[in-house]
């Protein structure tokens, strides 16, 4: 007699979907209790984790941070596994960790001093912990008491209601009292025509860009204020991983047999049942008479059944689905190149949060210096490029430099990923990121020379090639990470994680549908560590557990 197994299907080979596959398949209860498969519509396990090589050194084209180490699950596995420690030369961006490395100028080239920089530093940072609840009143001291005090007052500007106001305009707004309570000097010694007041706007909005990035709102004004102070980071320093990210990865997936993870296995529909269908209904039956709820339609034509599927795409091809919800002609969509589409459609409490919450796009692009010549900004006495921190025009002003692109113009960074390091690296969100993705090389390293030679005259280093990543354009993410918009609140995160169908019981206190047809993982689906890798991988965890309390699984742990 053969006996039925759930059939446990996740679709996704990043952090989310390894996570919960390790899971279920060493978890002592469950031992040849599920069958168990991963289905990846890539060419690779990670997702948005990927590890690459570039100029010799070792770099991430995605995830790149351990964002806090203390109690962090990332930073357990990397020492475990001796990922923290390398010989080849990696991305760690020792330049970001120290200030007294970094070198700020102001376009036309102009070398500013600390005593210029840090007032603005130190006003950003105030507002950004204000926001985050770290910076309250007992925590505030000697001078950072100012800080705070503007950050209260910017808080407060909006008619006392804090309701839909944004990052953006609350830091705009902390702005303004920083002025009101400064007065304006002259012209800065040496700095051309740049004005006190307009330098001070244009290093906070330095800072600004550089937030953009963290968070993945291309715009800030965008970015609900209320939920940032329910983000949560650990405790301890930022650091990167010498092994690099992919390492955490193969770590997870080791413990996986040969043939559990299907590549090249994209999903273009997942048909499931919100009730039960009438026993002499075929639809979801497969070989043995097995009767399954889940069907999935792969891109190559073939359909696979499934008791449970463990969704962990990202928040990007999610929202592509839902916009072509109502499309009729789903069934010549063979390459999946509208998402993942589901019949019947989601319940309108996912497809609002899916619509509400935010999915930006941040890029990397890497840089190879030549060597054959120096810089006049050198840090150090072997002639290495500078950590550089780059203050611009406002794109309105008349004095700007022309030949900068567009695109450069909300870069904040352009440091070597080492010290020493002939690669460079900058960050890009929003607009510019995505229209990074479609430049050629040749107008990319055209457009980054024109912006290094007006920030390190005379004799800049030239840029003999580049490498960039396309999470926007790339049909399997669609972007990068997830942020709470305006409009949208951590209850949307909470949406995203709830299983479908939604609880139902009929009148004989059973389900009237089979549970847990469609589970969700991923940052996206996480309230406090949205937009991380560890949040991924605690969502992974969750949909595990969830799926072996259901079938009364012992020996269940949460790390």
């Amino acid at each position: 007699m053969v006996v039925k197994k759930p059939k446990i299907v996740i679709i996704g080979a990043g952090m989310a979907g390894l996570t919960a596959a390790n899971k279920l398949y060493t978890s002592t209860a469950s031992k040849d209790l599920f069958e168990l498969c991963i289905v990846e519509g890539g060419t690779r396990i990670g997702g948005r984790i990927n590890t690459s090589e570039f100029g010799g050194d070792r770099i991430e084209m995605g995830a790149t941070w351990i964002h806090g180490i203390g109690n962090s699950p990332i930073h357990k596995i990397a020492q475990e596994t001796n990922s923290l420690h390398s010989e080849q030369p990696w991305e760690c961006m020792d330049g970001n960790s120290n200030d007294e490395s970094v070198v700020t100028v102001a376009e036309g080239g102009f070398l500013l001093e600390h005593s210029i920089v840090e007032p603005v530093s130190k006003l950003f940072k105030s507002l950004m912990e204000y926001s985050q609840g770290k910076l309250t009143k007992e925590t505030a001291k000697d001078e950072v008491l100012s800080y705070y005090n503007m950050a209260v007052k910017a808080s407060s500007s909006s008619f006392g209601s804090k309701k839909n106001l944004s990052i953006g305009s609350f830091l705009r707004q902390g702005l303004d009292a920083y002025f009101e309570s400064v007065k304006e000097g002259d012209e800065v010694q040496r700095n051309g025509d740049w004005s006190r007041i307009s330098l001070e706007e244009a290093i906070f909005a330095m800072y600004e860009n550089t937030e953009r990035t963290y968070t993945s709102a291309g715009d800030l004004n965008c970015l609900d204020y209320e939920a940032e102070s329910e983000y949560r980071m650990f405790p301890g320093e930022e650091i990167t991983i010498a092994k690099g990210y992919l390492s955490i990865i193969e770590s997870i997936a080791s413990v996986l047999p040969p043939g559990l993870v299907q590549l090249g296995r994209k999903v273009r529909k997942i048909e499931w049942q919100p009730q039960k269908l009438c026993a002499e209904h075929d639809y979801g039956y497969e070989r043995n008479n097995f009767f399954r709820p889940v069907k999935l339609h792969f891109c190559d034509g073939s359909v696979m059944y499934a008791d449970h599927v463990i969704v962990t795409v990202s928040l990007g091809v999610l929202k592509a689905s839902i916009s072509h919800d109502d499309d009729e002609d789903d069934d010549n969509d063979v390459d999946g190149g509208k998402g993942m589409l589901f019949c019947p459609k989601l319940p309108s409490s996912k497809v609002e949060a899916i619509s509400r919450l935010g999915f930006g796009v941040v890029n990397k692009l890497f840089m190879q210096l030549s060597n054959s010549t120096t810089t006049k900004l050198d840090v150090s006495s072997n002639g290495s490029f500078p950590f550089l921190q780059m203050v611009f025009h406002s794109p309105q002003n008349e004095t700007r430099d022309k030949k900068i692109p567009w695109w450069m113009r909300k870069t904040a960074t352009l440091f070597p990923i080492y010290k020493d390091s002939s690669v460079l690296l900058s960050w890009f969100a929003g607009e510019e990121a995505l229209a990074l993705e479609s430049l050629k090389d040749e107008e990319i390293m055209k457009g980054v020379a024109s912006t290094v030679s007006n920030f390190v005259p005379p004799h800049s280093k030239s840029i003999s090639r580049v490498l960039k990543s396309k999470w926007g354009t790339d049909p399997l993410f669609l972007g990068s990470y997830s942020y709470v918009a305006v409009g949208s609140s951590g209850e949307d995160l909470d949406r995203m994680a709830e299983p479908l169908p939604m609880k139902m019981k009929d009148d004989n206190n059973s389900f009237s549908c089979d549970p847990l047809q469609i589970l969700f993982a991923g940052e996206a689906t996480h309230r406090t560590h949205y937009s991380t890798t560890h949040g991924a991988y605690f969502s992974g965890l969750r949909e595990a557990n969830r799926l072996l309390q259901h079938y009364h699984c012992v020996g269940i742990l949460n790390n």
